[in-house]
């Protein structure tokens, strides 16, 4: 009876089209769990911005503690703010990570590229740390790895958000995913990158060039967006800089 009644309520929320990847995390008790607790209010707010195929965009602030999640459906161009998490606990300080054991959560242009539904922290979405820039600038053979968005309150690296919102987070990406996004893009900026704070960047880093560069770079990409609400298009340079488009 009582999958009965689960199977219904997916119904009603989602409807009975579910791809294969969807299935496969509903398999999980926490997933399920997740979408028992959260799947309506993800579905509400789904339908009040009128998204019918799901597309998301994170983009992650450390200084301010604070993740946010845009999202549009896929035959729009502008993502629109869909919610803002508080991000519970921090390690590290301002500045990229370039090694194993440097406590530091990473700065740059990264995607999801593991989801985890039996994590020890309840449910994580892996980041692909190191990228490119990261393997050119970091410590070579020594650049760590497994950074995660997840539940809990602490962390080495990570990006925590507590059980409960990484519910509601992680079913947003299972629905992006399952609506055909391929790929689920995560920024990460040191702070809001505004004029004011880049002057006051700039003023406390002043003799730190590797740093000045690559926030340089992550503020065109802040820019753009802000500007434009569509994703720029991100490339690497020989020297590990980022070219944003």
């Amino acid at each position: 009876m009582k999958s009965i009644k689960y199977t219904l309520l997916l119904f009603i929320l989602f409807g009975f089209n579910t791809s294969d990847f969807k299935s496969q995390q509903l398999k999980y008790k926490r997933v399920r769990s997740a979408y028992a607790k959260k799947g309506s209010m993800v579905a509400e707010k789904l339908k009040a911005l009128d998204i019918q195929k799901l597309e998301i965009y994170i983009r992650v602030f450390k200084n301010d503690d604070v993740l946010e999640l845009w999202g549009k459906d896929r035959s729009k161009k502008k993502f629109t703010l869909i919610k803002s998490f508080e991000i519970c606990s921090t390690s590290g300080k301002l500045g990229p990570k370039r090694k194993q054991g440097d406590y530091q959560v990473p700065e740059g242009f990264y995607h999801i590229d593991r989801f985890n539904p039996w994590s020890n922290f309840h449910l994580s979405l892996g980041i692909n740390y190191p990228n490119k820039s990261d393997r050119i600038l970091g410590v070579k053979e020594k650049l760590g790895g497994d950074i995660f968005i997840h539940g809990a309150c602490v962390t080495i690296g990570c990006v925590p958000i507590t059980d409960d919102k990484i519910k509601e987070l992680y079913i947003y990406c299972v629905e992006a995913k399952n609506d055909g996004q391929k790929t689920i893009p995560v920024s990460i900026f040191p702070t809001k990158l505004t004029k004011n704070n880049m002057i006051a960047l700039k003023n406390s880093y002043a003799n730190d060039s590797e740093k000045l560069n690559l926030w340089s770079d992550l503020k065109d990409g802040f820019d753009s967006f802000n500007e434009s609400k569509t994703l720029p298009s991100i490339s690497f340079l020989a020297n590990g800089r980022y070219m944003v488009k």
